[in-house]
């Protein structure tokens, strides 16, 4: 089986090698070249355009950066919709607007193209090692025909309900990750400030109630100061801002989350948009 993935960078190259190892021929194309050598390395096969990476494909999946960059390839003469053979799954994998998954069902459905919206957690560290929660909106039998794909990216899979379902259960991932990052880094800047061993403070937390994913992996980074992407802080402010606007819709207040949100555009707007989410720790 092959498959046309769009958008190959942090999260695309361990994802591919994953479908590679599985058995699956990938077709590759991302806007820069140089983003996708780990995945053609691998394995996966250079396409020059969108046009070209799924013209043959089996099944395309895609995992972009912004809601207009999930537009761009999806719609228009040289986009994904009017490039595809009837009756492929298109799969979009980005963090993007319930309401725009809800377009590419609809208008996919009208070229005879099942489609699904499913967003991934887990961060670089799960697409390397194949451990992804995959969250999964569209049709019930989409989603079995597709499972296999999933399998081979994720470890924890969920079908969601309709269209769109995939990407509000991820709008809600972000929000919980929002607190639970933010409490790790005052954490670690209390247990600083008043002069504990940090390091003995995260292992011995994580064995406790206060244990949590952002903890164990980001916790660390945050203490020791690195800052490398496994998740862009200009990523995750997208991702807040739009469970912000999907919560403002509906009179849904989300005090944490805005407060969140607003300390890392400050720090985005200081030039840290590049860093790792664990950078919050420097609004400490």
């Amino acid at each position: 089986m092959k498959i046309g993935f769009i958008g190959v960078g942090v999260m695309g190259n361990g994802m591919v090698k994953n479908l590679l190892k599985h058995g699956f021929e990938v077709n590759a194309y991302t806007r820069t070249r140089a983003k996708a050598l780990e995945a053609l390395e691998a394995g996966a096969v250079w396409r020059d355009s969108v046009a070209e990476c799924v013209r043959d494909a089996d099944a395309v999946i895609t995992i972009v950066g912004f809601p207009p960059d999930v537009e761009e390839v999806y719609f228009g003469a040289a986009g994904i919709l009017e490039n595809v053979r009837p009756g492929t799954p298109v799969i979009d994998m980005t963090t993007t607007s319930p309401r725009l998954a809800q377009r590419i069902y609809r208008e996919a459905a009208a070229r005879n193209l099942p489609a699904l919206d499913a967003p991934v957690s887990g961060g670089d560290a799960g697409a390397r090692e194949g451990t992804l929660t995959v969250m999964v909106g569209g049709d019930r039998e989409v989603y079995q025909r597709c499972l296999p794909i999933f399998e081979a990216m994720g470890k924890s899979i969920r079908y969601m309900g309709e269209a769109g379902s995939g990407q509000h259960t991820k709008m809600a991932n972000q929000i919980a990750i929002a607190g639970t990052l933010a409490g790790v880094c005052e954490a670690i800047a209390y247990a600083r400030t008043v002069g504990l061993d940090v390091d003995e403070v995260i292992s011995t937390l994580d064995g406790g109630a206060a244990s949590s994913w952002q903890l164990r992996m980001n916790g660390p980074k945050s203490a020791h100061g690195d800052y490398a992407p496994g998740f862009f802080i200009k990523h995750f402010i997208k991702d807040m801002t739009l469970a912000d606007g999907e919560a403002r819709t509906r009179d849904l207040p989300m005090p944490v989350l805005e407060k969140v949100l607003a300390m890392f555009r400050a720090l985005e707007a200081q030039g840290y948009g590049e860093e790792g989410t664990q950078a919050l720790i420097r609004a400490y």
